[in-house]
């Protein structure tokens, strides 16, 4: 079995981390900063660990933010200097503490201490940051500093745009995104992204993979609340000669294709109707909480020209309300010839998931097409049975 994510703070780590500053800090208490961070740490789950490990830090480290943000960098591990066209191999899960210093997951904690403390600081703070954002990550401790002061933070990350550290390079994207998981949302990007736009501008472009993958994660956010900038960005920036940047436009429209956005699915050329017809064919009628449900798409195209389609797998699962809402599970993009069948496959889960409960009664599944939805079939769920 896995081990538990909670796990990756655990008693080892705040060891690590006592022995790398009392290795900096000669007035560092490492029993009464093992005994506080120790002390019900176990009970807790992953943020509220990071949280605690960073209350003991602050309990242990001088009051002065410059001393103590200068303590946690001389605590981290050494990194080789970066390279401009070098992408991290492993991301985030590369880095791990060794005897050189501290990285991974403890930075977490880090990375709290100087939100905490440094608020009132953010050029010293975001020094602290760019640090560790080598070993770990920045994301969710450079948020407060965009929400608090964007007039000073964004010129800062103006700069980071040529730093030769991918990991730098991405946290510009990945730390202003309106709507990350798990960090604060940033209500004032959400009504207005403009300031982050001539950062993804030329982030679109990195030679990383890894910071590609946020910006195009970046504007996936923006489209959720502005979809027509995003369908005009990804008209003025696609070009068929550079299919890197076409995969993350692609990327990056998927919330709008998933929700059948008639203007971005024109964008990719899938806006228009299916001729043809759509039978959805499943082994039973009756599904069980816990199960999987094999599900056949059949596609029998008409019309007198091939057709590019984007189809799309929708479970309409039932809510507490008694409503129906769909959950859409990626399909695929085909072209079909007229008179030409094609079929497939894939199983449709009806097992609960930490951010979807089920409910007994009548679901449904279709497929949309090129945004349309098609061939309805209606389920019943029943509760689990003995032993699931």
């Amino acid at each position: 079995m896995a081990e538990a994510f909670k796990n990756l703070i655990g008693p080892a780590t705040v060891q690590a981390v006592s022995h790398h500053l009392r290795r900096v800090h000669r007035r560092f208490d490492p029993a009464g900063f093992e005994s506080q961070a120790l002390t019900g740490l176990q009970s807790l789950e992953f943020k509220a660990r990071a949280q605690h490990l960073a209350q003991a830090l602050m309990a242990h480290l001088p009051d002065d933010f410059d001393t103590c943000a200068g303590l946690l960098e001389a605590s981290l591990k050494r990194v080789p200097a970066p390279r401009f066209d070098h992408a991290p191999d492993k991301e985030l899960g590369a880095l791990q503490t060794d005897d050189t210093g501290v990285a991974g997951w403890a930075l977490w904690a880090y990375g709290e201490v100087i939100a905490q403390r440094g608020l009132d600081q953010p050029e010293r703070a975001l020094q602290a940051l760019h640090a560790i954002t080598q070993r770990f990550t920045a994301e969710f401790a450079i948020r407060p500093f965009i929400q608090a002061h964007p007039e000073r933070v964004f010129p800062i990350l103006q700069g980071w745009l040529d730093e030769p550290s991918a990991h730098v390079r991405r946290l510009v994207s990945e730390g202003s995104r309106p709507r990350l998981p798990w960090g604060l949302r940033l209500q004032g990007l959400v009504r207005d992204p403009s300031p982050t736009l001539p950062l993804l501008r030329r982030l679109q472009d990195d030679p990383a993979e890894y910071v590609r993958r946020s910006v195009a994660n970046h504007l996936n956010d923006i489209g959720k609340d502005h979809p027509q900038l995003l369908v005009e960005w990804v008209n003025q920036h696609r070009d068929d000669a550079h299919s890197t940047r076409n995969r993350l436009l692609r990327h990056a429209s998927r919330h709008l294709i998933k929700q059948g956005h008639a203007s971005m699915l024109d964008c990719w050329g899938v806006g228009g109707a299916f001729a043809g017809e759509v039978t959805l064919s499943v082994p039973r009628r009756t599904v069980c909480i816990g199960e999987a449900l094999p599900l056949t798409v059949t596609l029998t195209a008409g019309g007198k020209a091939p057709q590019t389609l984007e189809v799309d797998v929708r479970a309409h699962y039932r809510k507490a309300d008694g409503q129906l809402r769909p959950k859409v599970f990626k399909g695929r993009r085909l072209t079909l010839a007229p008179g030409e069948q094609l079929s497939w496959t894939q199983s449709v889960s009806f097992k609960p998931v930490s951010t979807r409960a089920l409910h007994p009664g009548t679901q449904g599944i279709d497929v949309a097409v090129n945004g349309r939805p098609l061939g309805w079939v209606e389920l019943t769920l029943k509760p689990p049975t003995s032993g699931v």
